[in-house]
């Protein structure tokens, strides 16, 4: 049981607090997330299937691939072990262009990235950068690129991840 709170500010705060904790325990156990810009899906497949699925798609769907990294291998080649943790670098001047356009900075952000990796528990995911977040962080909300790119990138996850 709660102690009463007798001051309305704090009352106020403390049932705010108790609804975010909620939230965050219900964004907990969702098969995706997002944090900080970070959007991670649940993957019915291991990392690698998880990658190669992507890679095909986005070739697909003609992005350029620009660069496939192993981090475990990585990793073993200097004596460490890494889960399986693969990032892919890829894009398209299509979409790039008219993000960079509304604000040039967007490049540090792209070309765009996705990592297939798999947690403790050996669930695999696969994460990428929110291009809403991306706008927030470059001061261009309101770039209309920004929810087309989103919702590409939202159904080439689900297709990379899902039977």
């Amino acid at each position: 049981m709660m102690a009463q709170i007798t001051h309305p500010n704090l009352q106020k705060l403390m049932e705010r607090l108790l609804a975010l904790l909620s939230l965050a325990l219900l964004g907990i156990s969702a098969s995706a997330f997002a944090a900080d810009g970070l959007v991670s899906m649940k993957s019915q497949f291991d990392a690698k299937q998880t990658m190669n699925r992507l890679e095909d798609i986005v070739k697909q769907k003609g992005f350029t691939v620009f660069a496939r990294i192993d981090h475990a291998a990585g990793a073993s080649r200097i004596g460490k072990q890494l889960r399986p943790t693969e990032l892919l670098i890829f894009g398209n001047p299509k979409g790039g262009t008219p993000f960079m356009e509304c604000a040039q900075s967007v490049g540090i952000d792209l070309p765009l990235k996705a990592l297939a990796w798999e947690d403790a528990s050996s669930q695999v995911w696969l994460s990428y950068n929110d291009p809403e977040w991306m706008a927030k962080r470059h001061n261009v909300s309101s770039c209309p690129v920004v929810a087309k790119m989103r919702k590409a990138l939202a159904g080439i996850a689900a297709a990379a991840t899902s039977k």
